[in-house]
């Protein structure tokens, strides 16, 4: 009990000290190539999702709350030492990555501040990523994609799946709702699955592999998961047309001009941190979940009162439910939970179900966006129709509703590949 009472202490201490160590760069002396010299002359900031109020709605998280403390058997010291711009190149150059890794003066800046001011919420992160790091990977190596591309969630949410930014985006990998929805991820009043670390991880797979499929450099492919396409595009073109991301870095948004070089140092940081003398948090692996199929209404507070688990542990398995309703009635949903509250739930039958007919629960579904269907009521079948949303093809929509393109040319009588924005669709 003793030492319990203690690592709690030492805890509250540590994440007290995370949330003090969260400040904005310093204004940056320039460099103008990638080595060095005088190019980058504007304030970096850091990324937003490094920031206090991310930090801040990380450390609420049930997986940080349950399974994090700060360990009795690390002998590192505090002091974090200096090394020479040689010792960072060399680093860098022995990681094993496919996506460059320059160092320059803006990169040692971002290196600084999570070796020093940031190194204890460095310790949580390293310890967070325990969590999410194979659900990156795997979703990463299906797309044959960089692996170190896993690092981009460490910067866009503090690998926090509930994080909001100013602007809307959610989520591990920072969805902004016509991006998600444009690669499959469902956000309606009940269902945000920009928030459900595996889908919104093949989402953003998908995503990166489209943008590398249209820039050819994986730096610009970083710059462009912050700012969008579009802006890569104008500074490309501001820049005389070319394609590197270290020229046309003075016509990015301020707060990409920062991104890539964080991400570099988010790298560094995540693969260096012992000789920076940063010790990870102890983590405690939460004990395996599987998943269920759920195709009517159920409410987490029935789950945890007839499987005897706690709603803190529901919602941080589930945490693309915006409510305590689980709409299986609108579509199919999954159940997330450790295996002993998934035999009780199915030993439960019926009667951990919705009741149909409870005036509460048609307030919950009420406003629910759906797609239109529509039942043949010959047959039994159901027909289900989309919108045709710009930027849709045939293969996109096939994948995202698990169908073939060559279905949907046949229900919806089309000859070769040509579909309109605003057009309906019968995907089934």
């Amino acid at each position: 009990m003793r030492k319990n009472k203690r690592n709690n202490r030492l805890f509250a201490l540590a994440l007290a000290s995370a949330f003090c160590c969260l400040q904005a760069a310093a204004q940056q002396p320039a460099t103008d190539d990638k080595t060095g010299g005088s190019l980058f002359a504007d304030s970096l900031f850091l990324p937003e999702g490094m920031q206090t109020q991310e930090m801040d709605s990380l450390l609420q998280e049930w997986n940080v709350r349950k399974h994090l403390n700060p360990g009795d058997d690390c002998n590192a010291s505090d002091e974090n030492p200096s090394y020479t711009d040689e010792e960072y190149i060399s680093r860098l150059h022995r990681l094993p990555n496919v996506i460059e890794m320059p160092y320059n003066e803006v990169v040692r800046k971002y290196i600084d501040q999570y070796s020093g001011r940031m190194r204890r919420t460095v310790s949580i992160l390293l310890a967070a990523s325990n969590f999410y790091t194979p659900i990156f990977e795997e979703a990463l190596e299906s797309y044959q994609l960089p692996l170190e591309l896993k690092y981009l969630p460490v910067i866009e949410s503090a690998l926090n799946p509930g994080a909001t930014s100013r602007v809307g985006a959610a989520g591990l990998w920072q969805f902004m709702i016509a991006t998600g929805k444009q690669y499959g991820l469902e956000v309606t009043s009940l269902i945000d699955e920009r928030r459900d670390p595996i889908k919104a991880s093949y989402a953003a797979a998908r995503y990166l592999k489209d943008l590398y499929e249209m820039f050819g450099d994986w730096t610009l492919v970083i710059a462009s998961y912050n700012c969008g396409p579009n802006n890569t595009y104008k500074a490309i073109k501001r820049a005389g047309g070319v394609k590197d991301y270290w020229q046309i870095y003075p016509y990015l948004p301020q707060e990409t001009r920062g991104y890539v070089p964080a991400f570099i140092a988010a790298n560094y940081i995540m693969n260096y941190y012992c000789e920076h003398n940063i010790c990870p948090f102890e983590t405690t692996l939460p004990l395996t979940a599987d998943t269920l199929t759920i195709n009517r209404n159920v409410r987490m507070e029935a789950i945890s009162e007839t499987c005897g688990i706690s709603m803190d542990e529901l919602k941080a398995l589930n945490p693309q439910y915006r409510t305590t309703l689980i709409p299986g009635d609108s579509r199919t949903c999954t159940l997330k939970m450790p295996a002993t509250a998934i035999a009780a739930f199915i030993e439960a039958g019926d009667s951990v179900y919705v009741k149909a007919g409870d005036p509460k629960e048609r307030r919950d579904i009420v406003e629910v966006p759906q797609e239109k269907n529509s039942r043949n009521q010959a047959s039994g079948s159901r027909t289900q129709t989309v919108k045709v949303r710009k930027g849709d093809t045939l293969g996109a929509l096939a994948k995202r509703y698990h169908t073939t393109v060559a279905n949907l040319r046949r229900l919806n009588n089309i000859r070769g590949n040509n579909i309109r924005a605003g057009q309906r669709l019968k995907v089934k």
